[in-house]
């Protein structure tokens, strides 16, 4: 994928990767490499929320100036 996925569309697709693990759809032998793509989902997620936080942080020195 060229561009960056939004944080909102990165939360709709682990959302849909860890409904599989309680739907009728769940198999134990795809079960590993699921977890694995919601875990890569995941910390893609956290670095743009840690992104944001600082981001939100420097304008708020910036404010409070």
């Amino acid at each position: 994928m060229s561009e960056k996925m939004s944080l909102n569309k990165r939360l709709e697709e682990l959302d849909k990767k860890i409904s599989w693990f309680y739907s009728d759809e769940f198999s134990l032998d795809e079960s590993v490499e699921k977890y694995k793509g919601a875990m890569a989902y995941a910390t893609e997620i956290k670095k743009d929320l840690q992104e944001l936080k600082n981001e939100i942080e420097v304008l708020s020195e910036d404010f409070s100036k």
